[in-house]
């Protein structure tokens, strides 16, 4: 492993089309302590047809090493290398001729932050933005602003609001920046739930992959 840059050379899963007869591609961000297989069963629950599903694996099982909500720099040079891992999957998407508008990034809990601060830091039309359990990463006081426009990206936010990971108000800056951003973001906060994903999610997820891959 290469201590400046951790997550370079691991492990990547996919399921469903190569991506060069693909007509959607999926990028599908694990959760801390997991790994790829953490996160794929979601196949089982989101039946699509002609949607490539890229699930990356972090080195050791976790994309960053302490909480999201951390000083950036106690997380790096973790958090940059877990970032550059997404670059260079959207990249070989497009390269196979999916467009980022029909690309969407989803992840749970660490995976739901990442995907979260990518799309934030590479603003564009993205075909959907999927964060289960996940929040924009920074310590508490961070002021989220970054360039660009999400430009009507769909985002689903969705989360417990006693979730002991991620702090509710978080869930609602992120909310915030991302419609600064230019973002059509759902947040759904679901009272008493642990951290998980529930059916009402799943749900969601599905009717905006189903209109991706439409």
């Amino acid at each position: 492993m290469n201590d400046d840059d951790p997550h370079a050379g691991q492990l990547l899963r996919t399921a469903g089309p190569p991506l060069d007869s693909a007509r959607a591609a999926v990028v599908l961000v694990h959760g801390r302590g997991t790994g790829a297989a953490g996160i794929l069963p979601l196949l089982e629950v989101l039946p699509l047809d002609g949607v490539a599903w890229l699930a990356p694996e972090a080195a050791g099982g976790t994309w960053y090493p302490h909480r999201f909500i951390a000083p950036i720099e106690e997380n790096e040079p973790w958090l940059t290398s877990a970032l550059k891992r997404v670059a260079a999957l959207a990249d070989e998407i497009v390269g196979a001729g999916i467009p980022a508008e029909r690309t969407a990034l989803v992840g749970f809990s660490q995976g739901a932050c990442l995907a979260l601060e990518f799309a934030a830091r590479n603003a564009r039309r993205w075909g959907a933005v999927a964060a289960l359990s996940g929040g924009l990463i920074g310590p508490p006081g961070t002021r989220f602003g970054y360039p660009g426009s999400l430009e009507g990206t769909p985002v689903l936010l969705g989360c417990s609001d006693i979730d002991d990971h991620i702090p509710l108000e978080r869930v609602h800056e992120t909310a915030t920046a991302l419609r600064t951003l230019g973002a059509e973001v759902d947040e759904q906060i679901y009272p008493g739930m642990g951290h998980t994903v529930n059916d009402d999610e799943i749900a969601r997820l599905f009717a905006m992959l189903e209109r991706l891959a439409g």
